[in-house]
């Protein structure tokens, strides 16, 4: 694990290294509306063991392509263990979140205010975990939540993707960001949009028990 003063910021400058996909087997499209801020869907039909059945939110997404966060897998390290002076804002689950399969040593420390006044997505703030957590308290920080890795998306890949039908797009609400109840967020998402992707609220995730 990364030394923990590493900021978002700093993995947000670096992240178009990241693709690891075959670009051949992935059609370019061009830049849509930027998608900053929604979430990811993971299709049932989506085989990549890296994103089954998560939800992903983008932080970033532009012409130099897209990084999201896992919202729903969260580890088996406590956050009070990794960092212990954080644990009064650790909420629950009290675990470090695996936000991707790129970078696993690189550290994102998002926090939650009353305001939602944020400058990251959703109106979430970026944390030093560096820093004293009293400094965060009070700037009004109520709860953080810690990624490690991220996931990545070179230019026109994450357009590709969806044009072939890997991730459903939709918007995305705080309360998903800091869900308290990671594993049953999948479906909870689907249940919210209503009509035909309600109905996947319920689809088995592994088909062939369909």
């Amino acid at each position: 694990m990364a030394e923990p003063g590493r900021e978002c910021a700093l993995v947000l400058e670096d992240h178009w290294r990241i693709s690891q996909v075959n670009q051949a087997e992935i059609p370019f499209v061009h830049m849509a509306p930027s998608l900053s801020g929604r979430i990811l869907i993971a299709r049932p039909e989506f085989h990549d063991p890296n994103f089954d059945a998560t939800l992903t939110l983008i932080l970033e997404h532009s012409d130099e392509g897209a990084l999201g966060l896992v919202l729903n897998r969260p580890s088996r390290l406590p956050l009070s263990d990794a960092f212990p002076e954080w644990e009064e804002l650790s909420g629950l689950p009290d675990l470090v979140f695996e936000g991707g399969p790129v970078d696993r040593d690189a550290l994102i420390a998002l926090g939650r205010s009353q305001a939602c006044d944020g400058t990251m997505a959703l109106g979430a703030h970026s944390i030093d975990l560096d820093s004293q957590p009293a400094l965060a308290v009070a700037e009004g920080i109520v709860q953080v939540r810690v990624f490690s890795g991220y996931a990545g998306w070179a230019p026109g890949q994450l357009e590709g993707e969806i044009a072939n039908h890997g991730w459903w797009v939709v918007d995305a609400c705080i309360d998903d960001l800091f869900t308290d109840d990671p594993a049953h967020l999948w479906a909870r998402v689907l249940q919210r949009q209503g009509g035909e992707l309600a109905w996947f609220a319920h689809f088995p995730l592994d088909p062939s028990l369909n």
